[in-house]
């Protein structure tokens, strides 16, 4: 596991993880940065007759113009906790684990052998950013152990979320 600091959409994978909504229709952050990377209309039409696609499940779709053939739609849950308490909070912690390891169990299917992954749901969906690092290092740790990937790459756009990622993998 690799920890970089950049754009997500320019990096040479064989597939990127987008921290995608449940419409795949695009938006902020890395979700519309990869929609304008891949080439928006071809993108959206691929994944028109994907949609909905429930929080915690993952579809696939080509890369498009983007450096990766593929593209792994991620759509992680939105940190709203304040009305669920503790089991909102294993809730979302279990859905937000699921986005990670469905990626690595989609991998083979698609012959994936490198992947990079965005820190998914810790934008706009306010998923601590401690916390979500933690369960993706856990989770796609476990998840290789039974995998052909090789080469998993968590990339950070922001120094601060690089450096919780580097603490974690020390």
């Amino acid at each position: 596991m690799e920890i970089v600091w950049g754009d997500i959409t320019r990096l040479h994978v064989d597939a990127i993880v987008n921290a995608a909504n449940s419409q795949l229709k695009g938006g902020g952050g890395v979700d519309g940065a990869i929609h304008r990377a891949a080439g928006a209309e071809q993108l959206l039409e691929a994944t028109a007759s994907l949609a909905p696609c429930p929080t915690g499940e993952v579809v696939v779709t080509p890369g498009f113009n983007l450096p990766a053939k593929w593209i792994f739609h991620a759509v992680g849950p939105v940190w709203s906790v304040s009305r669920g308490g503790v089991a909102a909070e294993q809730r979302a912690d279990t859905l937000l684990a699921s986005c990670y390891r469905r990626s690595i169990e989609l991998a083979p299917e698609y012959n994936v052998r490198s992947i990079a992954f965005p820190a998914i749901s810790t934008g706009v969906y306010r998923f601590p950013p401690e916390r979500a690092a933690r369960i993706a290092t856990e989770t796609v740790s476990h998840a290789l152990a039974s995998s052909p990937v090789e080469h998993v790459i968590f990339c950070c756009f922001s120094v601060e979320t690089e450096q919780i990622y580097r603490a974690l993998l020390r």
